[in-house]
């Protein structure tokens, strides 16, 4: 080697030692950022050969990420938090409902908030990427390998249509001491709740008449204006291991008014009202209990008691989300309905060293990142995800520190180098003399 290329053999150390002195700064700016991905130097020989094979050898410092090196997870009080505990990346996009491929990006940073139009967008300003789900809760098949089926997750002004109820079941005890007296006492009322198809709130009435006959009760059905629908019969087993259970249904009488209609399937203890409330009337199934069964109503001494579980709901409006850990968003309504309404998948790469990092903290696909894939999250190799929590930065100060140390203690070596050079060189320049 020449004494001109030890001086460019030092330059290229001054080079390679500034950018990694560059990379360091950037990751102790960023130790606070949140999913940010460490980025480190590498140092490599690099050879200016002739066809002879000899040259001089320099230095070049080759930039890489850490993406195989998660941060820690930080509690937060925000329900649209999310850290990824695991593989995988959010899909972000550079604006709200983007049709354009190319514009959607990768990002651990899961800071998402509201924006005016209630679009989750983080800090960086990249908006959240997810599967709608549909009215009934289904996702259906989506193209799990493209963007094209994404839309920006809104949790905005979403209003929850009424359900009408087409289902109420009944459970209770009848006081069996009030049965089999001369002079049956005043019968024991209750009412439950249902829906309409307009979402209005009504109520069906109970009145459970005990009678002369031991075990034997009398119920009767009406809607909300006190109108009769129907009454059966029903008698409860008195000894062994079903006592306290229906043991039969008997003499269904009809009293409704058609439209409306009352109808008994003694066999398995399901009435069926029909109600005249619009158009189209609605028909609700009562599931009082089958034979022989303790899953309807039942018949003990003791006290009166009846309760009621029903389906449908009022119009409701939502009042906050969960997600869990599969990356489902729920949104919680204030009629007490739970409704799914995005699939936040996870995206993993073949090889996401080879992503190409962009500003904001997010990753760009490229062809050594090879194949994409959106997933479900917690399901195979794919992380999971944590609501109200946040990934920390993957930044060691310490380390960084270190490493400080020993490229300023590099880089002052070649600038030596150099000034050596130059010493011999000046020497060189005096021998004519």
């Amino acid at each position: 080697m020449s004494i001109s290329s030890a001086l460019q053999t030092g330059v290229s150390g001054l080079q390679a030692n500034s950018k990694a002195v560059g990379g360091i700064s950037e990751n102790i700016a960023n130790a606070n950022t949140v999913g940010y991905r460490r980025g480190f130097a590498q140092f490599v020989t690099t050879t200016a050969s002739g066809s002879a094979g000899a040259g001089s050898l320099s230095v070049a410092a080759v930039e890489g990420v850490d993406m195989s090196t998660a941060g820690d997870l930080v509690t937060t009080n925000s329900a649209t938090d999310m850290a990824i505990s695991g593989s995988g990346f959010f899909v972000v996009s550079l604006r709200a409902d983007e049709t354009v491929q190319t514009n959607y990006l990768l990002t651990r940073a899961g800071s998402f908030l509201p924006d005016e139009d209630g679009n989750l967008v983080n800090a960086a300003g990249y908006y959240l990427a997810g599967y709608p789900y549909d009215l009934d809760g289904e996702l259906g098949d989506v193209d799990r390998s493209s963007f094209s089926q994404m839309e920006t997750v809104n949790v905005g002004d979403i209003t929850l249509s009424a359900a009408a109820t087409t289902e109420i079941a009944t459970l209770g005890n009848l006081p069996a001491q009030e049965t089999g007296l001369a002079t049956p006492g005043d019968p024991f009322t209750t009412s439950s709740e249902y829906f309409t198809a307009l979402g209005s709130s009504e109520r069906l009435n109970f009145s459970w008449q005990p009678t002369a006959t031991e075990n034997q009760w009398t119920v009767t059905v009406s809607d909300s204006t006190g109108a009769d629908l129907g009454s059966v019969t029903v008698d409860f087993n008195d000894s062994g291991s079903l006592a306290g259970s229906p043991a039969s249904y008997s003499g269904v009488v009809s009293t409704a008014t058609a439209p409306a209609g009352f109808a008994f399937d003694t066999a398995t203890g399901l009435a069926t009202v029909t109600l005249d409330g619009g158009t189209t009337p609605q028909t609700i199934t009562i599931d009082m209990g089958a034979p022989d069964t303790f899953d309807g109503v039942t018949q003990f001494d003791g006290d009166f008691t009846q309760t009621f579980t029903r389906d449908g709901s009022s119009v409701g409006e939502l009042t906050r989300t969960e997600i869990d850990d599969d990356g489902t968003l729920f949104g919680v309504f204030d009629n007490g309905q739970r409704r799914a309404l995005y699939e936040i998948p996870v995206a993993v790469v073949s090889n996401p060293n080879g992503l190409s990092q962009v500003s904001g903290n997010a990753y760009a696909l490229t062809n050594d990142s090879g194949t994409f894939q959106a997933l479900k999250a917690n399901t195979g190799t794919t992380g999971a995800i944590s609501s109200e929590e946040l990934e920390s930065s993957n930044v060691d100060i310490a380390e960084e520190m270190t490493d400080l140390i020993q490229v300023q203690r590099a880089f002052s070596t070649n600038a030596k180098v150099i000034t050596t050079v130059d010493e011999m060189m000046s020497e060189t320049a005096q021998l004519k003399r």
